[in-house]
């Protein structure tokens, strides 16, 4: 019998712990001054508010207005609500924010809301159907959801869900199902609400998804449970976080929901109830904390992806783990052979936008660009992970001359391209919904060859030509400037979310650079560079922490097929692509991803498509 190394041709490993796959941590941070429950938040990881809720006996009165905003390193308190309220839904920011009904002094279901603007709370137009215990999604005090909750005429646990548009509620498609105390995060058009309860003592598991005109019944959680209040965390409704909350005792677990299943990773150091979460996190960057534990608590903890120790393995490695135990490789990418074929788009194009960055390879979509026969596509398409199936065409055509990668084939956004037959930079922007495109708000700044990242209609985009360093930011209604990248560049590549996004390389400013850039909300931070210069090429990442950057321009020979890999602290060369390509464009996460399109050498347009799967699946072997 062969011996496994002549089998394999490859060096068992050993260490003195199992290999780490990104699963994350949640650790300590500052805590917040007011101790409270039933509270309403909204935010990131680094931007976040928390506003009403109640404390215990003997303080009196119990329902509270105090409202918190965190900057990513301390709790300021800042100006109260207008009416004392629990148990509200909350949406949106530290600079824009929605407390929707929830129950006040006056009333178990009220139907009150009020909206943040940075310094100071307002009364704005009442909800259709007041409730209590109920969820939100939003990114902003004038882009929001609220789903589920106890309430109505006669008082039943609801399934109604309303949609705000920053002037009105309007009643949009129900849930499958109703309950309160859920767990809830993502936008107004991208959203996921789970567990609760379903008759205000029992325990649910199922989960909801919408995609901006209907809920859809997806994956259950692990782990039953209710009283989550604000408990969640994500971008969108394929990306995020679900913890804490209640069964017969309070809960410290985690679970990730890639889009299709939830996963169990690191519980939070504190098990607690009816506390909140940053709404607009991720699966990777997430705060949680308040509520009760043992006692009502002020603790805040932050979660984190760490870098891999181990996160390229090629088939067939093993790993010894103490005695006889092997954990041994039966899924892995080798650096050598990171990319795979996959399925041709129907049309060979490049400067086209993509989306899909969380959740990986069979959600992508890819839009607009530049083809043989069109300098403004307007087609799109959608990838199984098999073939490409042609869907509802752009409202208007055009291509990017840079990387923007946002949303996926459920929710989506095209913005800062170029139209017209002069291919001059344009502040258009249009949202797809799962079905069509809709024309949405200008940006501020006209330019061409921007990079930018998002989950859905919550984007962002930066950079562009003529040079700039510009950002802007999209809530779900306007696009506003924030703060600008440290160097003006153009045709750079960007992935991640609104909260948390990488500008890889580009133009900057008069010849490609190695130059990287993150943002963490509010922003922008010089980090490790590349080893090769690149622009207009292909990007994938969820988020700060982990990215892969691939192709483009600025190789040896103005195409490249150069493959490196973000960990979160630092760059490292994988295995290149089949070919060298410029103008090609990425989507996914760092652990699965697709690079289509571009071109091959100057006169050829590509219609390839290549998978990257970084995954790796251990197995415990037991051997004598």
């Amino acid at each position: 019998m062969a011996k496994y190394r002549e089998i394999k041709g490859l060096t068992i490993q050993t260490t003195d712990s199992d290999p780490v796959e990104n699963v994350g941590t949640w650790a300590s941070s500052t805590s917040a001054n007011l101790g409270r429950e039933e509270l309403g938040a909204g935010g990131t990881a680094t931007a976040a508010i928390i506003f009403g809720g109640q404390q215990l006996p003997p303080v009196s009165p119990r329902t509270r207005a105090e409202t918190e905003t965190w900057n990513g390193s301390t709790w300021t308190e800042v100006g109260d609500l207008n009416t004392v309220k629990k148990n509200q839904a909350g949406a949106g920011t530290p600079s824009t924010a929605l407390s929707s009904s929830g129950q006040d002094p006056s009333s178990d279901n009220s139907p009150l809301v009020e909206q943040w603007n940075g310094s100071a709370w307002t009364e704005v137009a009442e909800v259709n159907t007041a409730r209590r215990q109920l969820a939100g999604a939003g990114v902003s005090g004038t882009a929001a959801l609220i789903f589920f909750g106890y309430g109505g005429s006669p008082e039943t646990f609801t399934n109604v869900c309303e949609s705000w548009n920053g002037s009105a509620w309007t009643e949009v498609g129900d849930t499958n199902t109703g309950r309160v105390r859920p767990g809830s995060f993502g936008t107004y058009t991208s959203a996921i609400g789970a567990g609760g309860s379903p008759n205000g003592s029992g325990n649910a598991a199922n989960a909801e998804s919408w995609n901006g005109s209907a809920w859809t019944e997806v994956g259950d959680l692990n782990t039953a449970r209710r009283d989550m209040a604000s408990h969640g965390s994500g971008g969108s409704s394929t990306d995020g976080l679900i913890f804490a909350g209640y069964t017969t005792t309070n809960l410290a677990s985690t679970e990730s929901w890639d889009g299709t299943s939830w996963t169990e990773v690191n519980d939070l150091s504190t098990a607690f109830r009816n506390g909140f979460g940053s709404q607009q996190g991720s699966s990777t960057s997430a705060i949680a904390g308040l509520g009760t534990s043992t006692t009502l608590q002020t603790q805040v903890e932050e979660w984190s992806f760490p870098p891999p120790t181990s996160r390229f393995l090629t088939e067939g490695d093993a790993v010894l783990v103490g005695g006889t135990t092997f954990k041994g490789v039966i899924k892995a990418s080798s650096p050598a052979t990171v990319w795979s074929s996959g399925g041709n788009m129907n049309t060979a194009r490049l400067y086209q936008w993509g989306h899909g960055p969380s959740t990986g390879i069979t959600s992508s979509m890819i839009s607009g660009g530049t083809s043989a026969s069109a300098p403004r596509e307007s087609k799109t398409e959608q990838y199984n992970g098999t073939s490409w199936t042609e869907v509802g065409d752009l409202g208007t055509g055009g291509s990017t001359e840079g990387q923007m990668s946002s949303g996926n084939q459920a929710s989506a956004m095209a913005a800062a391209g170029n139209q017209g037959p002069s291919g001059a930079g344009n502040n258009n922007s249009q949202i797809w919904n799962g079905s069509s495109w809709s024309e949405s708000a200008e940006l501020n700044e006209s330019k061409s060859g921007r990079g930018g990242s998002g989950t859905g209609p919550a984007a962002f985009v930066f950079g562009g030509s003529p040079t700039t360093a510009n950002s802007e930011l999209f809530d779900g209604t306007s696009w506003s400037e924030v703060n600008n990248l440290n160097t003006d560049r153009y045709s750079q590549s960007g992935c991640g979310s609104p909260a948390s996004s990488l500008c890889i390389n580009g133009y900057a400013p008069s010849a490609y650079t190695t130059d990287v850039e993150s943002w963490n909300g509010t922003s922008w931070t010089e980090i490790a560079n590349t080893s090769n210069k690149q622009g207009i090429g292909g990007a994938a990442g969820a988020s700060n922490q982990n990215a892969v950057k691939f192709g483009g321009s600025g190789g040896p020979t103005g195409f490249s097929a150069f493959t490196e890999l973000w960990n979160g602290s630092s760059w490292t060369e994988i295995g290149d692509l089949s070919s060298s390509y410029t103008g090609n464009v990425g989507a996914g996460s760092s652990a699965s991803a697709i690079n289509t399109g571009g071109k091959t050498n100057p006169t050829t347009f590509s219609a390839v498509t290549e998978e990257f799967e970084g995954s790796i699946d251990l197995q415990t072997i037991t051997v004598s």
